[in-house]
């Protein structure tokens, strides 16, 4: 379930969840530092990236997804601590608080509709499949040998309709009426016509 949240989450998802709680109670000096310490993070990811050997090809390509997408959070983890500070500076306020924070708060009730609709997705998924197992395991698969008689009536009948040999036989099948001692019988019918539908 996690793999499907990272699917959905961008980097600036998780950045600005990650902020949104890092900077709870946070003053103006302090989540300041943080802005200086993620200009220094997003430096330091973009120069190992850089730095990575173009030389030795299937190294670099097992390593760069893995520095890319943490250069790309804290490019995003960035862009909210400024986005953080601002908000600060423009209401003045001792602190930081999530909750009269217009645009985080708005971004937080999306991020939580979007996690709502997945999870509803992924139960609709999970009853469908259940459903299908079901059907499965209600459904009779069976090997029938036939005498070389009937399997060339079975071919006939068939042929002339257009159908396989097996789904003529599971039509007759589903014919099939149990009598109360115990008999079985089939009422005639054409083969590809649905019972009752002449």
């Amino acid at each position: 379930m996690s793999g499907e949240y990272e699917m959905i989450w961008t980097p600036e998802d998780v950045a600005r969840d990650q902020v949104r709680r890092q900077a709870a109670g946070m003053n103006a000096q302090q989540i300041s530092r943080a802005v200086d310490e993620a200009v220094v993070r997003v430096r330091e990811t973009l120069e190992a990236l850089e730095a990575l050997p173009s030389s030795a090809q299937a190294s670099r390509e097992e390593l760069a997804p893995d520095a890319e997408v943490l250069a790309e959070r804290w490019v995003a983890r960035l862009a909210e601590w400024q986005r953080v500070a601002a908000h600060l500076a423009e209401t003045g306020a001792d602190s930081y608080d999530g909750a009269l924070d217009k645009d985080g708060s708005a971004w937080a009730r999306e991020r939580e509709e979007r996690r709502a609709e997945v999870l509803r997705v992924q139960a609709q998924r999970a009853q469908a499949a259940y459903a299908q197992r079901r059907a499965q395991q209600d459904e009779l698969q069976a090997e029938v040998r036939l005498s070389v008689g009937a399997g060339r009536q079975i071919r006939a009948a068939a042929e002339r309709v257009g159908l396989s040999p097996h789904e003529v036989l599971a039509q007759l099948t589903e014919r099939v009426v149990f009598g109360e001692d115990g008999t079985l019988s089939v009422a005639p019918f054409v083969p590809g016509h649905v019972p009752g539908g002449e």
